[in-house]
This record gives structure tokens, C-alpha cells and sequence, in this order.
């Protein structure tokens, strides 16, 4: 015979409300045991106890009641495992990026203006790369295409033995900025480019240009922009539509994003006085 006990005294062996459980109730995620025909009143097995353990820990974890009740039919231990795991990988993401976020934040209050991004000239010669080009249509999903195009040519310089010649980089249309579709490329320079599927051979122009140096996570890479943009507005400079970036050290090199440097190159013209 199964035992039961008031919903009362369930929510306190649970430390799920009585509201919460009859929420539960309505939506099918825990149903009762049994239900008094006559007072309403709501009585739950003992047996039903892990199940609610689990239900409370994973919407401490915010898992949708969607996502609950998919964890609790799951055909397979395997299968259970599997939606419980993709929802923590979830959770990690998350709390990578606010980690992010605060760290981008800090940095900010403790930047010095024009101190931690001075602005140089220099003049660039034009090189030969290996290059994947691509219309973004969507900027927001610039990242993940901007990590695997660089995985992707490191794995083809790589595999062709090719003489890499200095650090990847990217060219940038100035409407990704503000996040409107346009045209990116990443590229590794060698000697001897290749065209192997979507990867093309390529020259990267001469120009003159300013330049400045970020250290650490591209989170907070836009306080080296405004630098940049401030130098070329106070020295009244045109600018070429294409922005550059050169990869010193990235992800790829460590995970520590403190050892993380990128410089930023803005092509310029001296306006006529």
C-alpha cells in the first residue's frame, strides 16, 4: 500500500511551497498521488520525493518547466543525462559571459584615458595571405564565424606545411561596427597562399595607418577603439572604410585572456588643409 501525506507536510520534506506544488500540479510537471473527491486536498506518495528533489534543483538552475518535464519523461538514463548536461553547458556560457561583463566593467573604472591605449602611425607594406571572406548578414554572430575561420586556417597552414610570416588578422567593414551586415576577412599570412575550398589566396594592401594595442578580452576591445576613433577625430584624418586587427595572442594561444593582444589598425588619409 502506497503511503502518502497532506500536501502540507510535503512541502515541508520538499522545501517546495504548497502554491509551487499545486502550480506543478496544473501544469502536469507533479501531479498527486491522490486528490480528496470532496475537499480538493491534495496527498503525495513518498515515492514521489526524488522526483520532486530533482524538479526543485533544476529550476534552482532555471530550467524552463518545458525543459523540467522533458528531463522527467526522457526515455533512457542517457537520455536524461543528456538534457540535464546541455542545460549546465548552458548555465556555464551564461556565467562566462557576465564574468566577462564584470571584468569589462572593472577595467573600464580603472582605465586611465589615452593611458593603457596609446595611438601610433606606422606604414604597412602589402603581404600575401591565406584568407576566408565572408558577408555577415547577421554582426551578432561575428565571433563564433571569426573563431572557427581562424581555426580552419590554422588547420590549412598546418596541414600544407605553409611558412606562416607573421600574426592572423582580420579585415573589417566599418558597418559591422555599427552592427549592420558587411564584409569580413580573416586571413594567416604565408608565403605561398594555397586555394583550398573556401580558402583563397589573397594580398593585404599597403596603407598607412594608426594603430593601438589591446591587451586582454575582446569584452571590453571597444575602449581601444575609442582611443583609436579619438586620435583620428582630434587629428582631423580620413579613414578607409576596412578596419584592421592582428591577432598577437588569442584564444587559440591560451585560455588566460589577460596574455590575450590585438592590435587595431585604422587605414588613414591626412585631410588637405
Amino acid at each position: 500500500m502506497t503511503t502518502t501525506v497532506s500536501v502540507g507536510r510535503f512541502a515541508i520534506m520538499t522545501h517546495l511551497s504548497v502554491k509551487t506544488l499545486r502550480h506543478y500540479h496544473q501544469v502536469g510537471l507533479l501531479e498527486p498521488a491522490e486528490v480528496d473527491p470532496h475537499t480538493g486536498y491534495r496527498y503525495y506518495a513518498l515515492e514521489q520525493l526524488p522526483t520532486a528533489q530533482l524538479i526543485r534543483r533544476l529550476r534552482d538552475l532555471r530550467m524552463p518547466v518545458a525543459g523540467v518535464r522533458a528531463v522527467l519523461v526522457a526515455g533512457s538514463p542517457a537520455a536524461r543525462d543528456t538534457l540535464i548536461a546541455t542545460h549546465i553547458d548552458h548555465l556555464e556560457a551564461e556565467l562566462a559571459s557576465t564574468q566577462a561583463a564584470v571584468n569589462s566593467l572593472r577595467a573600464l573604472l580603472e582605465c586611465a584615458p589615452g593611458q593603457q591605449h596609446p595611438v601610433h602611425r606606422r606604414a604597412e607594406s602589402s603581404f600575401p595571405v591565406l584568407a576566408i571572406t565572408e558577408d555577415i548578414r547577421n554582426p551578432a554572430d561575428i565571433e563564433s564565424w571569426w573563431r572557427d575561420a581562424l581555426h580552419e586556417l590554422r588547420a590549412a597552414a598546418d596541414d600544407h606545411a605553409m611558412q606562416v610570416t607573421g600574426p592572423a588578422g582580420g579585415l573589417y567593414d566599418e558597418c559591422l561596427f555599427q552592427h549592420e551586415p558587411g564584409e569580413a576577412i580573416v586571413y594567416i599570412p604565408v608565403t605561398t597562399p594555397l586555394e583550398l575550398g573556401r580558402i583563397k589566396p589573397l594580398v593585404i594592401p599597403a596603407a598607412e595607418v594608426a594603430v593601438t594595442t589591446h591587451r586582454g578580452s575582446h569584452a571590453d576591445i571597444d575602449l581601444a577603439y575609442a582611443q583609436l576613433g579619438s586620435y583620428i577625430t582630434e587629428h582631423e584624418l580620413a579613414v578607409g572604410w576596412q578596419l584592421r586587427e592582428y591577432y598577437h595572442r588569442d584564444h587559440s594561444h591560451t585560455t588566460d585572456y589577460t596574455q590575450w593582444r590585438t592590435e587595431i589598425a585604422w587605414p588613414i588619409i591626412d585631410t588637405p588643409t
